[in-house]
């Protein structure tokens, strides 16, 4: 073993790990390192904590009674957005819209969006590296409106085609729809770049920052994003809750997304008027504890630092990747200058599913497939990947553990 590189002298990773629980467990066996967090991040104590005492405690729906517990929960849940608009920066707080996910958020955007600025002829711009949730909801509206597709080319290390973009971006272009961090490979897109072209034409810009919330710093005045969603559930908080970020001039444009209640401020039988944001784009009855629960995450987040999660993630990735190349027959997918904490591989004579089978009876859980990206499979001519994703609660013993297990599968299946 290599001598593991230097942790952070202010934050102790190894005592955060003990901030969660499931990490304790066994598998098969063995002691269980987990090392699927782009699919979806385990819980910390804290926001476990904080579900249960919401349940316990607090249960009621929101902006709906006068009673004590109604108004209890409509303040923590209205809380929990005024600390997602604290931890991306975003100017207002009705710019700050509760979805399921980064999916839903992308099918509101593209439906919403497309219904009222799209029409035949236009062209909707997204890459080749993009999660089925980022092309399915354009192909849809793309169907209904007689808008088309069109596709930044990936280069061999899995970095956008900044040449191809520039000559895809013209006057047709009514949107452009890019993922912050890609999934598969970690890449990191240069989206202030493409931002900043984009509004040079008057083109709105989405940015599906689902892998790039955990990571990063995000800060969408910064970036100058029209639309920035993101998943709960990978940044440490529940299943269930996600976010759109759009700027109010757009969401004001655009008509609501689901009808109901909570999204209206007069029904009759001839007519409805909408309510106000963000309530316009919120029909029925949220997601409560989970806004709630994504406010404790952002706490936890915050607690320890997001330079110094970056840092210390980094130092996996470079750890990781090196012990990796040091297997005969290894080959990373995605090898951009600019990356999150993804090893995306295969083993030379093997299929990925296999390695992945032969790494769970080791305990080594990791994500095996095509992982919702298709079309970036084709491009590279592969069936998929093994994919091994890091976060602020992995350490370099986990890694050590992947590699002995990468190795036991490449004795055992070539």
């Amino acid at each position: 073993m290599l001598n593991s590189p230097s942790q952070s002298q202010t934050v102790d990773f190894a005592k955060i790990r003990e901030d969660f629980p499931i990490l304790h467990r066994s598998v098969k066996g063995k002691p269980m390192v987990f090392l699927d967090s782009a699919a979806s991040s385990q819980k910390p104590k804290a926001v476990i904590d904080v579900l249960n005492q919401y349940y316990e405690n607090t249960n009621a729906n929101v902006h709906r009674g006068v009673y004590q517990l109604s108004q209890e929960a409509t303040d923590a849940f209205e809380a929990g957005r005024r600390k997602v608009q604290a931890f991306i920066n975003a100017r207002h707080e009705h710019e700050v819209i509760f979805v399921r996910g980064t999916t839903e958020g992308i099918n509101l955007v593209a439906s919403s969006f497309g219904r009222q600025f799209l029409q035949a002829g236009d062209e909707i711009l997204i890459s080749a590296m993009e999660h089925h949730s980022n092309i399915v909801p354009w192909q849809l509206i793309a169907g209904q409106t007689g808008a088309s597709l069109r596709v930044i080319p990936v280069s061999d290390t899995g970095e956008l085609d900044m040449e191809a973009f520039d000559s895809l971006l013209h006057e047709r272009t009514k949107i452009v729809a890019l993922t912050h961090v890609s999934n598969t490979m970690g890449t990191i897109n240069p989206v202030k770049t493409i931002i900043g072209k984009a509004h040079q034409k008057g083109i709105p810009v989405l940015i599906d920052g689902a892998q790039a919330i955990p990571h990063m710093e995000i800060d969408v005045q910064e970036l100058d994003a029209d639309f920035y969603v993101f998943s709960g559930h990978k940044m440490l908080g529940p299943t269930g809750i996600g976010i759109l970020y759009g700027k109010e001039k757009w969401l004001n444009q655009m008509p609501p997304y689901h009808g109901g209640g909570e999204m209206i401020k007069t029904v009759t039988f001839a007519e409805t008027t909408y309510a106000d944001l963000p309530h316009k784009f919120e029909a029925g009855t949220p997601d409560i504890s989970g806004a709630i629960g994504l406010g404790a995450a952002i706490d936890y987040i915050n607690a320890v630092g997001r330079d110094a999660i970056a840092a210390y993630e980094h130092q996996l990735l470079e750890y990781g990747t090196q012990k990796m190349l040091e297997i005969p027959g290894i080959r990373i997918i995605g090898t951009a200058e600019n990356k999150a904490s993804v090893i995306s591989f295969l083993l030379e004579g093997t299929h990925p599913f296999d390695v992945g089978t032969i790494l769970d009876q080791m305990g080594v859980a990791v994500r095996t497939g095509h992982h919702c990206t298709q079309p970036l499979m084709e491009r590279f001519e592969i069936p998929g990947t093994v994919r091994a994703s890091f976060a602020l609660y992995n350490n370099f013993e986990d890694i050590d553990r992947l590699v002995e297990a990468v190795q036991k599968a490449a004795t055992m299946l070539r």
